[in-house]
């Protein structure tokens, strides 16, 4: 059976930027490259295959140099970008060290994403590292980005995983791999931060131009498209961590270049899930002070927020203290927009409707704490917990007979029955509100790591299977409560950046 066609369609509006954010830079090409995994929905969504070839396109494959970097698609200008970032609080000059953009793909609908190798070989800004990837490390973002997607989030996504044929040499000698990565853009904070640091105001214009046209066209007509920016990045961060929260995802390394301006999940290095409730949750094996703890990560965007306002301050007005102003004010704005969206986000999880009087209001702000303590204490699983609330009756047996659940389960359940009366939700809508916002299946951590140790070693099957699982989260089946229950092993969960 032949090899699979795919319909690119490239444009490279990038390049066209000043030649301060990038340099050319072509993949280095690899020794054996094995296709691992390949992405037949989403090439199919971005229009990459044909009506005749998507009805028998999951037992064809692409040719795997497609995704090595040993050959390019027709139109393809690969280029490394440059950019800077706040990592761990300290200010670094970085860049694309071990990634190239390709360029742009235009889907039949007209939707512009970016198509990047990671794992691709060294840049200029490898600053003497390889440029290559791990096998392991290049599936795991195959596997979490897909989960995240599943699970209503934004997110760059994965359309294939190449096996290179050589060895990458970190703490020990694994197997080489490429990413193929989809984004809306790769635009960071971290880019705005590299021009303003080489005080190029030119170029600090041109990327406020560049990004407006391609994700936020109505800040162009404002009188000031700058701060109409920077309100709008704001806005998108807000949504996007209020994401994170409600599903207990810690990001693990949330540095000023790995946030993305058009408000997608990026880079999953040291990511995980938490399992058992507890707001200080750190699994990153670098984040030894638990700079990036689950409940911290609201105040880490806000900082990195900050650090965006920095750098655009001189396009925000001619006078420095009047743009300061202006970027207080719009970074301002971020602690009580998160507060209002984490609350409403919360209540859904309770099936309570954000529509409720404010006396109301403020008793499921006390429902909403008391649950949270009390899994704190009692190291309740964070998604078991609201998704077992989520059935349309429970049985207060095992944890769930614990005094101080009981009374909270009452008050709660008061409550449903209360804004029923109000005409607000009725029981049955309360429920379906829930199983929408509680899924019953996340990427368990031991599960992870057991699919892509086997993955490594060319076993897929473990890989395959929790991939099927987790691409329906909302879900639940019988005979899937393995991956539903969280690590019984009792060891400290660590992840690991992978570079």
């Amino acid at each position: 059976m032949s090899a699979v066609t795919l319909h690119w369609q490239f444009e490279n509006t990038y390049a066209q930027l000043p030649a301060l954010l990038f340099s050319k830079c072509a993949p280095t090409a690899v020794r054996a490259p094995t296709l691992v995994k390949f992405n037949h929905g989403l090439a199919t969504a971005l229009g990459l295959l044909d009506e005749s070839t998507q009805a028998d396109a999951i037992e064809r494959m692409p040719q795997a140099h497609e995704f090595a970097g040993n050959a390019l698609p027709a139109g393809a200008e690969p280029l490394a970008q440059a950019y800077a970032g706040h990592q761990f609080g300290g200010f670094s000059v970085l860049g694309d060290g071990r990634a190239v953009l390709l360029g742009e793909h235009i889907t039949p609908s007209g939707q512009r994403v970016d198509i990047q190798l990671k794992g691709s070989g060294p840049t200029p800004y490898s600053r003497r590292g390889d440029g290559r990837a791990a096998l392991g490390p290049m599936l795991r973002e195959y596997l979490i980005s897909e989960v995240m997607h599943a699970l209503n989030i934004p997110t760059t996504r994965a359309l294939a995983v190449v096996s290179t044929g050589e060895p990458v040499f970190r703490q020990t000698t694994e197997p080489g791999g490429v990413l193929t990565r989809v984004a809306a853009s790769h635009v960071r904070v971290g880019t705005f931060q590299y021009a303003a640091a080489r005080q190029q105001i030119d170029s600090l214009q041109a990327l406020v131009d560049y990004v407006a046209n391609r994700h936020y066209p109505a800040i162009k007509e404002t009188d000031n498209p700058a701060l109409a920016l920077l309100d709008k990045v704001v806005d998108v961060q807000v949504d996007l961590l209020v994401h994170w929260m409600r599903v207990g995802f810690i990001h693990g390394v949330m540095n000023t270049d790995n946030m993305s301006i058009s408000g997608e999940t990026i880079d999953y290095g040291p990511c995980a899930f938490m399992d058992s409730y507890d707001p200080g949750t750190v699994f990153s094996s670098i984040d030894e002070q638990g700079r990036y703890a689950f409940s911290r990560q609201p105040g880490m965007a806000q900082w990195n927020l900050l650090r965006f306002a920095e750098a655009l301050l001189p396009l925000l007005d001619e006078d420095e203290a009047r743009a300061i102003e202006k970027a207080k004010a719009s970074i301002g704005v971020f602690a009580s927009l998160y507060e209002q969206r984490w609350f409403d986000m919360m209540s859904h999880k309770l099936g309570l409707s954000e529509r409720a009087p404010p006396d109301a209001r403020a008793r499921d702000r006390v429902l909403v704490d008391g649950l949270l303590a009390w899994m704190q204490v009692n190291k309740a699983d964070y998604t078991n917990t609201f998704r077992d609330l989520s059935q349309v009756s429970l049985s207060l047996s095992g944890l769930y007979s614990d005094a101080g659940f009981v009374q909270w389960y009452e008050q709660w359940q008061a409550r449903l029955t209360e804004q029923q009366d109000q005409s607000l939700l009725t029981k049955e809508a309360s429920v379906s509100l829930m199983q929408r916002m509680n899924p019953a299946y996340i990427a368990r951590n031991h599960l992870v790591e057991e699919a892509l140790e086997a993955g490594s070693q060319g076993d897929l099957t473990l890989f395959d299977e929790l991939l099927t699982v987790l691409a329906d989260p909302y879900t639940q089946r019988p005979g899937l409560s393995h991956y539903e229950r969280p690590d019984q092993s009792g060891h400290p969960y660590k992840t690991f950046c992978g570079t």
